[in-house]
């Protein structure tokens, strides 16, 4: 079996943060919650991208956005950049970076989610051959 890489969240609302993943483009394949309604797992998927995602369960801390990064976060590889951050946006995600074209020959943006976790999409495909 060949590794792959699969991304986890937690979040102080997960309920929320799974209604703001599906009003970007993802749907829930897989919702585990405990018996006090907290989400204990769960997995989102858009395409090939897929996500786990539970309910926080103790008070981290995040870090804060300082100029354009968190200096952690996810990165969404699609099309069309401008749709995703168009939703977003309508979803309460907070703007940090713009869509734009890169100098390197991609189309990318950035957001922060409504709880604070960094989101950028772009066209351009981490890991592929040049």
């Amino acid at each position: 079996m060949e590794p792959r890489l699969f991304a986890y969240l937690s979040y102080p609302d997960a309920p929320a943060a799974l209604d703001w993943l599906q009003a970007v483009g993802f749907d829930v394949v897989r919702r585990q919650d405990g018996p006090d309604g907290t989400v204990v797992h769960s997995e989102v998927r858009m395409g090939d991208a897929v996500l786990m995602v539970a309910g926080d369960d103790a008070d981290y801390q995040r870090a804060p956005l300082v100029g354009r990064s968190t200096g952690q976060g996810l990165y969404l590889y699609l099309d069309d950049v401008d749709a995703f951050f168009a939703r977003a946006l309508a979803a309460g995600a907070r703007p940090v970076i713009e869509p734009e074209d890169t100098e390197w020959g991609s189309r990318r943006c950035r957001v922060l989610d409504p709880q604070g976790r960094e989101w950028s999409a772009g066209s351009y495909e981490p890991g592929a051959a040049w």
